[in-house]
């Protein structure tokens, strides 16, 4: 969390960031700030009105570069506690992100490998072929085999840019967090924190490379999808070099409609594998991150960021998405409470209503198909803002599997993920209920109750034994106490300026009882200040007594 002097320190930044977003429109959430109250909320530009809310707030996250814009994709792939309408919005930063100067990304480059970009590749198109948030790409060829390879590099001084403003960040959502009941549902420190681990580890090249080369080790069909290869002895924490993928966006593919459905098929087929059958799946592979190659293979592109789901959170996401497809409501609650990291307060019959609603609103009756990627995505909308803090791997899986049913939509109209999830789901319940899986069960389950009624006579012994020696301390912590914090701090500052303001008029009373010209002046300028003084004090205590 930022503390006071570093937010001294990076006034300049805190200053463009609040300036940026009052002028789309958001100045008065800084009225809850320290230090904004008053003339500086005057001086702000006027919002900009002729755009919607969620519109507002993606054109802010532009203007204020690399790392807003990473964080709104990342938001846009948090169903659970952004609405559908902002997330749609978000997305659109996908592509909407200015070019680094070229001289400073061969800069990092050669930082990186040590050696000039023409000692280790014969061809390097200056133009980048792809501009990121966090990098730029571009088509190069190797001077050691004449091959085609893609260079991916990360934007010089990024890191620390990145890091600054997840500071500031943090410290203004902690700042909302104590002042505004609205947002305390939420938990947004928290979420700023998964951000900012998210960020930072994504900011590591190395962990993109090993992703990729992990599910290309894990990958059953790789005649049908796959990862670019990678160069390890040229990819560091800032570069890639990753072989060049000829290939056109899924989007911009035009294909014959036999052939438009057996490419969605593998597409969805490998997304549903990744994540019911391995665990460990693409978070975001939108049309830019899909590639499709001249022999029909669908290439996985942008690896930074990915999934992981352990077994028994596998078991429960199946049963998730069955209960999705039956339209049980019910058993979407019940399943839901096993999802949930922590419960604040959950409102489980509001939910069962709203999930009901829900599962009809996504099933077109005309024809008997549902939108399960949309509709997974709603129903996390509806655990968070109920009071279930879901997983972050849940969330990225929901977007993931929208994304791909999107994709797969363009290339076949009549596409329905439902047929490919049923045999992968059968799969899954197989796993879950086969005789090697509930011995291994059994075993765990009897050695933990094992372990537990061994330890547990120790362990009575030692609290009884601390408790007849004084030793047993309870520890309570108050929460709710900011308020009372800011109403002492504001009484002592008024009690500061009172002494100060007495002291001055006891002092040029002094000064002017001396009789001198000189010593008259100084003891008038004295009294003028403390008039001064006396009147902001005034005016502060109106001023607030009208919200108190």
């Amino acid at each position: 969390m930022l503390n006071p002097l570093d937010l001294y320190h990076n006034t300049v930044r805190a200053k463009e960031i609040v300036t940026v977003f009052a002028r789309y429109g958001f100045n008065d959430l800084f009225q809850h700030l320290d230090g904004y109250r008053g003339l500086l909320g005057r001086f702000m530009p006027k919002p900009k009105e002729d755009l919607t809310t969620w519109e507002r707030i993606r054109h802010a996250c532009e203007d204020l570069g690399p790392t807003f814009v990473k964080m709104g994709q990342i938001l846009s792939m948090r169903p659970d506690i952004v609405p559908q309408e902002l997330a749609r919005e978000l997305r659109k930063l996908q592509d909407a992100v200015r070019r680094q100067p070229n001289e400073e990304m061969m800069e990092v480059l050669r930082e990186e490998l040590g050696q000039p970009p023409e000692a280790l590749f014969s061809e390097f198109n200056p133009s980048p072929i792809g501009t990121a948030s966090l990098a730029q790409v571009y088509l190069a060829t190797l001077r050691e085999n004449g091959e085609r390879v893609a260079v991916k590099i990360q934007r010089p001084n990024i890191q620390r840019q990145v890091e600054t403003d997840l500071d500031l960040l943090g410290w203004f959502v902690g700042q909302m967090d104590q002042r505004v009941e609205q947002f305390q549902a939420f938990d947004l420190p928290v979420l700023v924190e998964e951000l900012k681990k998210a960020i930072i580890k994504e900011l590591d090249f190395r962990n993109e490379a090993r992703n990729m080369q992990f599910f290309n080790s894990q990958n059953p069909n790789p005649e049908e999808v796959f990862a670019p290869k990678i160069f390890d002895e040229l990819t560091t924490s800032r570069v890639i070099v990753m072989e060049w993928i000829e290939g056109q966006r899924m989007d911009e593919a035009i294909l014959p409609k036999t052939k438009g459905k057996e490419v969605a098929r593998a597409g969805a087929r490998s997304l549903l594998h990744q994540v019911l059958i391995s665990g460990f799946f693409h978070a975001d592979p939108h049309p830019g991150n899909l590639s499709l190659t001249l022999d029909r293979r669908i290439c996985f592109f942008d690896w930074g960021m990915v999934g992981q789901l352990t077994r028994r959170m596998r078991h429960h996401l199946g049963d998730l998405m069955a209960a999705a497809v039956d339209q049980d409501a019910e058993r979407i609650v019940r399943i839901a409470a096993m999802l949930a990291q922590s419960e604040r307060k959950a409102n489980y019959r509001r939910m069962e209503k709203e999930i009901t609603f829900t599962l009809r609103e996504h099933f077109e009756m005309e024809n008997g198909r549902q939108q399960i990627g949309r509709l997974i995505l709603r129903l996390f909308y509806i655990f968070g803002s109920n009071g279930l803090n879901i997983a972050h791997d849940y969330s990225l899986m929901a977007k993931a599997v929208l994304s791909i049913e999107e994709a797969a939509d363009e290339l076949d109209p009549d596409f329905d993920i439902r047929d490919l999830a049923r045999p992968v789901l059968r799969q899954l319940q197989r796993e879950k209920w086969s005789p090697s899986a509930i011995k291994r069960d059994a075993v765990i389950i009897s050695s933990s109750v094992f372990h537990f009624m061994k330890e547990f006579p120790t362990e009575l012994v030692r609290a009884l034994r601390r408790l007849d020696t004084d030793e047993l301390t309870l520890n309570f912590q108050h929460k709710g106490l900011e308020g009372l914090t800011d109403s002492l701090n504001s009484a002592s500052n008024r009690i500061t300026l009172g002494v100060i303001i007495g002291s001055l008029l006891i002092g040029s009373s002094l000064i002017i009882r001396i009789g001198n010209q000189p010593y008259f002046a100084i003891g008038v300028t004295g009294y003028s200040l403390s008039a001064v003084l006396g009147f902001w004090v005034i005016i502060d205590i109106i001023r607030h007594g009208k919200h108190r």
